[in-house]
Parts: C-alpha cells; structure tokens; sequence
C-alpha cells in the first residue's frame, strides 16, 4: 500500500486523519464495501468504505499487480446513514 506523503500531511491537519490509519482500519476491521468511483473523471478508481474511530470514510484508490495507491480520505454522512445502519 502506498500514497502521497504531502497529501498525507494535509489529510492529517485539514481532516485529522491520515493513510496510516486507513491502512489499519483496512487491516484489523476490514473494509465494509468496495465501489467503484461515482466520479466519470476517475473510471479506473474503486473506493473502499472504511470504519475509522466511529465515523465512515470513502478512501479512492487505484491499484496494479505491485500495489494499492490510496488517492484521499472522504468523510461522508451519506455512508454513516447507509453503513451504519447495517452494522
């Protein structure tokens, strides 16, 4: 798993979260869903929707036969409603 070190550094103070604890989160509670990115402008982008510290996350990526690219993170109330409600 990989990602830019200067978007890492703006995840972490704009939305005090960072890659690191994405790849965790992937790691030990797994991911809930894997889709495909609703933006037309990224059709060879998957998002996974991730559980960090109580609040849902979309994480876009882009992967090839060496390794995952994590892209951001997305806090998103709309997957709060539809995930959580399933948990």
């Amino acid at each position: 798993m990989d990602w830019n070190l200067k978007k890492n550094e703006w995840l972490k103070k704009n939305r005090k979260i960072g890659f690191e604890e994405v790849a965790l989160a992937l790691v030990e509670a797994g991911i809930l869903d894997i889709i495909d990115n609703p933006s037309n402008d990224f059709p060879d982008q998957k998002v996974f929707v991730i559980k960090v510290n109580k609040y849902i996350y979309y994480v876009p990526f882009v992967e090839d036969e060496e390794k995952i690219f994590l892209k951001t993170i997305i806090p998103s109330r709309k997957a709060m409603k539809k995930y959580l409600s399933k948990l």
